[in-house]
C-alpha cells in the first residue's frame, strides 16, 4: 500500500509595502506639503539627505516618520532596505481649533489653527 503524504501548505502573504502615520501633528497641512513634496518618489537615503538640508521645522519630524516606516519594513516585513523608496506620502487635515483674535475697537475675528495627519508608504523598487 502506498501512503500519500498530506502536506499542510501555509501560504504566507508576501507584504510589498510598509506604512507609518503621524496623527494630530501640530503643523498646518500646507506647510507639511512643502516638505513632503521634496521627497515623494525618492529612495530613502536620498530623502534623508534632502530632509537634513531642508530649513523647515517639520523636516525633522517627517524624517522620523520615514525612519519609522523603514523600521516597519525591515524588521516586521523583512523587506530589503537598499531598494526601499517612498511610494506615497500625504498630509491631510486633522483638528481645526477655532480661536478668537482681538481686533480694533473691541471687536474680534476668527482664527483657525489647523493640525495635520501625515501618512507614508514605502515599497521596494521592482515590486509593484
Amino acid at each position: 500500500m502506498a501512503e500519500k503524504e498530506v502536506q499542510n501548505v501555509t501560504e504566507e502573504k508576501k507584504v510589498t509595502e510598509a506604512k507609518a502615520k503621524l496623527n494630530n501633528y501640530g503643523v498646518t497641512p500646507r506647510k507639511v506639503r512643502l516638505v513632503i513634496d521634496l521627497v515623494r518618489g525618492l529612495d530613502i537615503d536620498t530623502a534623508y539627505t534632502i530632509l537634513d538640508n531642508t530649513p523647515k521645522m517639520c523636516a525633522a519630524d517627517i524624517k522620523k516618520l520615514i525612519k519609522s516606516a523603514e523600521a516597519n519594513a525591515v524588521n516586521n516585513f523583512h523587506m530589503d532596505r537598499d531598494t526601499l523608496y517612498i511610494a506615497e506620502i500625504t498630509a491631510n487635515d486633522s483638528y481645526r481649533l477655532k480661536r478668537f483674535l482681538p481686533r480694533a475697537k473691541g471687536s474680534a475675528s476668527g482664527l483657525i489653527k489647523r493640525w495635520s495627519n501625515v501618512y507614508v508608504t514605502l515599497k521596494n523598487r521592482g515590486v509593484n
